[in-house]
């Protein structure tokens, strides 16, 4: 049975693990660990499970145990990227409702540089962060 993808169990599990990891990551504070469940959220629902893989998620859960044990770089890391997104769809829900479009096309080509700097970070660890 060569070529077929991870079962449905897999996947499940990965996500528990995961989305445990990132609770202890942000240590349950209120807004990051409403923001950490939607970011994974939607990496599972809209991601590709052909591009699923259990190496990357462990290393992630590894990453993301060392951010929660102590506050060192791992843990200023989460907690930026957790920040970052937050901002961005708040942003994303002001730009809906008052239709500044401008300031909206400013606002997505300033976070170019950011987006290739944690896609970077990814390669270079094998990470999956977002």
């Amino acid at each position: 049975m060569v070529g077929l993808g991870p079962s449905s169990h897999d996947i499940l599990i990965s996500y528990r693990h995961l989305y445990r990891a990132l609770l202890h990551a942000v240590q349950f504070s209120m807004p990051a660990r409403f923001t950490a469940r939607d970011q994974l959220r939607d990496a599972f629902r809209k991601g590709d499970p052909t591009a699923f893989n259990q190496e990357k998620i462990n290393r992630t859960i590894q990453f993301l145990n060392l951010a929660a044990s102590e506050t060192g770089l791992e843990h200023r890391i989460v907690k930026n990227l957790l920040r970052t997104n937050n901002e961005r769809r708040q942003a994303y829900i002001l730009q809906k409702k008052y239709r500044k479009s401008l300031q909206a096309e400013l606002r997505k080509t300033s976070m170019i540089h950011y987006d290739m700097t944690v896609a970077m970070l990814n390669d270079t660890l094998g990470l999956c962060l977002r």
